[in-house]
């Protein structure tokens, strides 16, 4: 199997499956200096974590991580970094009458088709605890960026068809981790934490919008033609699972605008040029601008559902009905919200070394 690696200088490779011993990541191209410690691992880690509230699974895992390399006296040392969480809440019964049958919206189906073997326990590594490995590379990248002045942080602006209103910076880095939910207005959390009950009581799960922002991205940022940032941050969130679309800026609403409406109007700020409105989400011909980068994902239902559904029995060739049992989210959007995090820092950090924003060898 490849394809567990992303990015080009700084390269991360996670391993691991669901109902394995562990998950983790290698961090490869880090640069020697930054100060690192499980503790900045582990305050990512608990923000995915399993088990948080009654609107997420009821697996429950420590998630701690243990930096094996790439770490000494408090500083990376350039060196492969090597983070591993164990997996200790692990049930596998319920899996044992799936293994022949796949999950309806699932990549058992694929999985299978494409290797003809696939390990059936909690879907294996096509799980979303994969991402364990993500977010433990992501923190790493955050702690880069925080060199540079950038922060990443995420909410959700729709659950459910409930929309969020337009809420300002400050109201995001206010709320938005103060709710299960992880949604910035406090009023639509609300409404928003009712529906993931509602629809989990009736054995069925929702989808939703999460939208990620970079602040502090220097101009420059990114190659106009096929290295666009665009590009590289729309292959980093489409390749997080149950991830359906992405757009930038205004996204999918530019259709429906004229370019009048859509053009960012360019002004002189305090000795500094930069636009009036960000309807281009901070890029520009793959290049960023100076602005805060906005993107948006769609994030499909939980596949794995309650509710009895329609599949095959692969062993028998015949058709056959599940209802899946076991542990899974009845909504995805909050907890993927650290995962969205960490795929757009760890696209900054790779793109800026690669425009050599970064220093590649140690910081400053």
């Amino acid at each position: 199997m490849s394809g567990n690696t992303f990015g080009t200088l700084f390269r991360i490779t996670t391993w691991g499956e669901s109902h394995g011993c562990a998950v983790g990541v290698v961090i490869d191209g880090c640069p020697a200096g930054i100060p690192l410690d499980d503790a900045d691992i582990q305050k990512e880690l608990d923000r995915r974590r399993p088990g948080q509230s009654e609107i997420s699974t009821q697996r429950r895992e420590e998630d701690r991580a243990e930096i094996l390399s790439g770490v000494f006296s408090g500083n990376t040392t350039g060196a492969p970094i090597s983070i591993l969480v164990r997996n200790k809440d692990v049930d596998s019964s319920k899996y044992e009458e799936l293994r022949n049958t796949p999950r309806p919206g699932h990549a058992d189906l694929t999985y299978e088709l494409k290797y003809g073997f696939r390990d059936w326990r909690g879907g294996g590594r096509s799980s979303a605890r994969e991402t364990v490995g993500r977010v433990a590379a992501g923190a790493v990248a955050k702690k880069i960026l925080a060199i540079h002045d950038i922060e990443v942080l995420g909410h959700v602006v729709e659950l459910g068809g409930i929309r969020a209103k337009p809420v300002s910076i400050d109201e995001i880095y206010e709320n938005a981790e103060k709710n299960p939910v992880r949604c910035a207005d406090p009023e639509a959390a609300v409404e928003m934490a009712a529906m993931i009950h509602a629809v989990r009581s009736e054995g069925d799960s929702i989808g939703g919008i999460v939208e990620v922002i970079a602040i502090g991205v220097p101009a420059g940022v990114g190659d106009p033609v096929f290295d666009k940032l665009s590009a590289g941050l729309a292959h980093g969130l489409v390749s997080i699972g149950a991830v359906k679309g992405v757009e930038i800026g205004a996204g999918f609403g530019s259709a429906l605008m004229k370019g009048s409406q859509m053009n960012d109007t360019i002004a002189i700020r305090d000795g500094k040029i930069t636009t009036i409105t960000n309807n281009a989400g901070g890029i520009l011909g793959g290049i960023s601008n100076g602005e805060p980068v906005v993107c948006r994902i769609a994030v499909k239902p939980t596949p794995s559902i309650s509710k009895e559904q329609h599949t095959v029995d692969m062993r028998n060739m015949e058709e056959a009905r599940i209802k899946i049992k076991g542990r899974h989210d009845p909504s995805i959007p909050p907890r993927i919200v650290p995962v969205a995090e960490a795929m757009v820092a760890l696209v900054l950090v790779d793109m800026m070394m690669r425009g050599g924003f970064i220093n590649t060898s140690r910081t400053g």
